[in-house]
């Protein structure tokens, strides 16, 4: 089996003709969202949502990504689609340039999340994209999740080949966890 990268999830409705608010999580939207493209879909078992949503139209509204789909009609159809992932396969992924500080959620995802001397904070549950910065879900051994603000200052390192990410937090920041 081919290991799948989320583009983007969906959200809520936005009007009556079928599009959607979209959290994205590549850092090529235009290439990834372009008119046509054909995107793989992972959503609720029965929930109807077709395996593949075809890309009608996309803008950018107030900052948030709107996308409509060709399968989808209308606002009814577009509620149906709240929650879905957007997929592709792996090595469509791959960014077209190489750039090493760029990361995928399914690369960051299960790392075991450190501090600066080594002692085990937790596992990487998830990377939450922000209009200002990236957030990195933390999985705390207590079982609270942490969003740490996935920035140099405070991830100075990520080392896929060890499977580990140093945290170097403020005070207090892994008690807002929630």
């Amino acid at each position: 089996m081919t290991e799948r990268t989320v583009v983007a999830r969906i959200g809520k409705p936005h009007g009556l003709h079928g599009e959607v608010t979209v959290q994205l999580h590549t850092d090529e939207p235009e290439r990834r969202l372009a008119d046509g493209e054909a995107l793989d879909t992972e959503a609720t078992s029965g929930s109807g949502v077709p395996r593949v949503l075809t890309v009608r139209s996309t803008r950018v509204h107030n900052g948030i990504w709107l996308v409509a789909f060709e399968e989808i009609p209308d606002r009814t159809g577009a509620e149906s689609l709240r929650g879905t992932r957007l997929v592709i396969d792996g090595e469509a992924a791959l960014p077209a340039q190489d750039d090493e500080d760029v990361f995928t959620e399914e690369q960051l995802r299960g790392l075991t999340v450190v501090d600066p001397e080594g002692t085990v904070l937790g596992q990487v549950g998830g990377l939450e994209l922000g209009a200002a910065q990236d957030r990195l879900l933390v999985l705390l051994p207590d079982g609270r999740e942490a969003q740490v603000p996935f920035v140099t200052a405070i991830v100075p390192t990520v080392d896929l080949q060890a499977g580990r990410i140093v945290v170097d937090a403020p005070p207090g920041l892994l008690d807002l966890g929630v």
